[in-house]
């Protein structure tokens, strides 16, 4: 806490010394529309949403699922394990659903999986990895909900490894950009998703091998759809989800990550609007490169007299940050937040934040570069006597800062009169809350004071959180429901008649696996 205090006030005097402009900012680039029910495109870099429509709204995400997938595959598992494939995993999926050729007994590294899943669309490698990761379908589900959690997703929720239909397997656009975000980050993911085919090893049905092909048109140089720049993707599609599709591109520096749900075959030129927009009209930067306010954190400072101590540990890290091509810099306003997340790194003290007209468009955190051993050095003084005639280590133990000029507080076992320039005795009788020469150090009570309140306060909002998540959570699987009526109107089928038809192919599913299991 006596760390945060002198921090926090040399933040507020930057801030104030380099005020936010009181005019508006032009206007955000608005000359994009799209076909599909969602979507969104934004910056991989700064993660400004530069375009978003329904942007919250939840839908079936089907295929690009397993991008999510792939991704908790890669932080569980080496490349070189291998997969052995069960009968539930291969046949636990929708009649005529994407799949590899793969059968039950077949043994596949996870690379082999992850190339059948990302390029070929293969459900039952989903399923065979997921079971591989974590035993079991629905324990692989709960990673994907956790990991998602960790990326900031707050609309998401994930039933299965594949896509395939579930009403309680649902997406945002905007939690979808979140984890092609972190995705893309990933060099493993990218040397696979990038990939335009790939040969598998021999298997039951294919001796010989076989080769997957990547089905995204837009990273193939044949086809129509072909968008220069890009570099990866996934494509998806389900009855109930509609097209769905996610890409990456990257031109002139930038980083884009383009997100359709719901798409009604416009796809493909609803992403190439969003791209289109998203290089034409803005840029990416470095921070550190536009914003100067926060440079005079490397000096002593000193708040109405009372020194904060060498503050030259701390440092903005090398965030980014987006802005329309017609504006600059002095057009963001910045905020300041100590309420970091669990993404935060270990050594942030607070994290810098850059809007523009309300529009988040990038952030940085400011980290502590200094060692723990040294992170007194930051602090109010306990007393701002000099004992000039002493040397050696400060009250606390401490070394003395570089900018301190050797200048040390008495400590608990020198006496009152133990330095040239102390105070009565009479002074030094109190509580120990007044210095000599009018320093002070807050008192512990109040600390302990503040320590409760905060307590008290984080307790109340846990609770109004988890309420106001509960009822999210019943609203979003109420509007579920309803987008699916109105998705089964669209195609022409009652309630009545998709409840049997999944009725039926449930029964299918089964009589196949006996089928199956009286030939074996």
């Amino acid at each position: 806490m006596k760390r945060i205090f002198p921090i926090f006030l040399s933040i507020l005097l930057i801030l104030g010394l380099f005020p936010a402009p009181a005019y508006a900012a032009p206007d955000w680039p608005s000359n994009i529309s799209i076909e599909a029910d969602g979507g969104a495109v934004m910056d991989a870099d700064s993660g400004a949403v530069l375009f978003g429509k329904n942007l919250h709204e939840t839908y079936y995400p089907a295929s690009i699922t397993k991008v999510l997938t792939a991704l908790v595959v890669l932080e569980n598992c080496d490349l070189n394990e291998e997969v052995t494939y069960s009968y539930d995993a291969v046949y636990n999926v929708e009649s005529g659903s994407s799949n590899a050729g793969l059968d039950e007994g077949d043994v596949l590294t996870v690379r082999d999986s992850l190339y059948a899943m990302l390029l070929q669309s293969a459900n039952e490698a989903a399923n065979a990895l997921a079971e591989h990761v974590a035993g079991s379908r629905e324990a692989f589900a709960e990673m994907m909900n956790e990991k998602a959690a960790q990326l900031g997703c707050q609309d998401s929720h994930f039933a299965n490894p594949s896509g395939l239909n579930d009403e309680n397997h649902y997406t945002s656009a905007y939690d979808m950009a979140l984890i092609c975000q972190a995705a893309i980050k990933n060099p493993t993911f990218l040397e696979i998703d990038g990939a335009r085919y790939y040969d598998l090893p021999p298997t039951k049905n294919y001796p010989e091998g076989s080769t997957v092909y990547a089905h995204h048109a837009m990273l193939l140089p044949s086809r129509s759809d072909y968008y220069e720049g890009a570099f990866g993707g996934k494509t998806g599609y389900t009855s109930l989800a509609g097209n769905t599709l996610v890409t990456f591109a990257s031109r002139n520096g930038m980083t884009l990550v383009a997100v359709v749900l719901n798409g009604h075959q416009t796809h493909y030129s609803d992403t190439k609007a969003m791209l289109d927009f998203g290089f034409s009209n803005f840029q990416t930067s470095r921070i550190s490169d536009l914003d100067s306010r926060f440079s005079s954190l490397g000096s002593d400072m000193s708040i109405a007299g009372l020194p904060t101590g060498d503050l030259s540990g701390l440092a903005l890290e090398e965030g980014m940050i987006t802005l329309p091509l017609t504006s600059s810099i002095s057009d963001a306003d910045v905020s300041v937040t100590y309420d970091l997340g669990e993404r935060a790194p270990d050594n942030a003290i607070a994290q810098v934040q850059y809007t523009y007209n309300d529009r988040v468009i990038g952030s940085a955190y400011l980290l502590n570069r200094i060692g723990e051993a040294q992170e007194t050095t930051i602090t109010l003084p306990e007393t701002t006597a000099a004992d000039s005639g002493t040397s050696g280590s400060s009250a606390d133990g401490e070394t003395p800062a570089a900018g301190d000029s050797g200048a040390e507080a008495p400590s608990p076992a020198q006496s009152a009169d133990g330095g040239s320039s102390s105070a009565p005795d009479s002074q030094n009788s109190g509580s120990g809350s007044q210095g000599s020469t009018g320093g002070f150090a807050i008192p512990s009570v109040v600390w302990i004071a503040l320590a409760v309140a905060v307590v008290i306060a984080a307790a109340a909002g846990a609770v109004i959180y988890l309420n106001i998540q509960r009822q999210r959570r019943e609203e979003e699987r109420r509007r579920r429901q309803e987008r699916r009526h109105q998705r089964l109107r669209e195609i022409g089928v009652s309630d009545e008649e998709f409840e049997q038809m999944m009725a039926a192919r449930k029964a299918a599913r089964q009589a196949d696996r006996g089928d199956r299991k009286s030939k074996r």
